[in-house]
């Protein structure tokens, strides 16, 4: 842990957790890049699914090397490493996506003739060769050693094929190929195998989860950063945004469940057995963005700089904002009304 000086507020352990969500997770890039600036803040435990959880190993890769600095110095590199890999990838905005001003890919014909092949086609047909661009990535700016000795816990998940499990990896555990399984959507890449098991994204059973959180960690405020949506006000009737909403309730389900369960624990007067105290005593926080969140699946195929960037700009001004809003309430009391969350309000 970092030492404080007499003038700073006392070091506040916290811990986080990350969604997936494609290159929507530059928005989480803004929020951890904000939050590194706090010298009062510090991490106890990260769980992280697909996206989330590079961010996470990414940042802690940046902290072994360079301390805080040395973490936002590391998120860019890489984000601007996941630009440069897509630069030439046919998923482009079309020319009407882009006089418009929207981000989303519904008009690129690359997006389109995937969209329809995926529904015909296994990644087994259309990419034999199993390549993924993210894992050269991964193997520059994720040093499984500096995650081996981070006094930072790391929990990724992925989603066992065979038995429909989460597999939560822990810092000693994870490699690039654990970070690839945790982001591995079964329409368009392999199944990433490990230790002769296959792995499809963590999504399916943990969005992120918290349970490690909880079971694993000292902290007892947890901040969620969140960039799927729980609730769409208008039912969808278009096929693509049809399986759309699908994957999106299906990557929800696990995290509001655990969320349910800090809800109703928090209403008993005793909460009985010693885990279900630690999970009734949890502190919520939740730094979300109703523009990130809005945007359109497929926009997580996006990976254009500008786009990125601005992501990441709106992601550190949400932090921001809950800074200004909440800094004083963490390690004190949860900020994030859970009952009313569950509800949709």
């Amino acid at each position: 842990m970092p030492n404080t000086t007499a003038s700073d507020r006392q070091t506040v352990l916290v811990d986080l957790a990350l969604q997936g969500g494609g290159s929507h997770g530059a928005f989480t890039w803004g929020v951890l890049d904000r939050l590194l600036e706090e010298r009062w803040l510090w991490f106890d435990g990260i769980s992280g699914t697909s996206a989330g959880a590079m961010n996470a190993a990414v940042m802690l890769h940046g902290l072994a090397d360079g301390g805080r600095e040395g973490a936002k110095a590391a998120l860019e590199d890489f984000w601007r490493a996941v630009s440069r890999a897509a630069a030439f990838s046919p998923f482009q905005r079309g020319p009407l996506d882009v006089l418009t001003g929207r981000w989303t890919l519904d008009n690129s014909p690359a997006f389109l003739a995937m969209d329809m092949m995926a529904r015909m086609f296994s990644p087994y047909d259309l990419n034999p060769g199993g390549l993924n661009p993210l894992r050269k990535i991964l193997d520059r700016y994720v040093d499984v050693e500096h995650l081996k000795q981070s006094d930072v816990k790391l929990f990724v998940t992925a989603t066992n094929v065979a038995t429909g499990q989460p597999r939560i990896f822990r810092n000693h555990e994870i490699t690039p190929e654990a970070l690839l399984a945790s982001a591995c959507l079964p329409t368009m890449y392999q199944a990433i195998e490990i230790d002769g098991e296959a792995y499809w994204d963590g999504g399916y059973s943990g969005n992120p989860t918290i349970t490690p959180l909880v079971q694993h960690c000292q902290s007892q405020d947890t901040i969620l950063v969140q960039i799927n949506p729980v609730r769409r006000p208008e039912p969808p009737r278009r096929a693509r945004d049809i399986l759309t909403r699908l994957n999106e309730i299906s990557f929800n389900a696990v995290l509001l469940e655990e969320l349910h369960m800090i809800a109703v624990l928090q209403q008993v007067a005793d909460p009985g057995n010693t885990e279900g105290a630690m999970w009734a005593n949890m502190r919520i926080h939740r730094i979300a963005s109703e523009k990130a969140i809005k945007l359109g699946y497929s926009s997580k195929l996006n990976a254009e700089w500008t786009f990125l960037k601005m992501l990441r700009d709106e992601g550190r001004r949400t932090a921001e904002q809950f800074l200004a809003d909440h800094s004083g309430d963490i390690g004190v009391r949860s900020t994030m009304d859970v009952q009313a969350f569950l509800k949709g309000n």
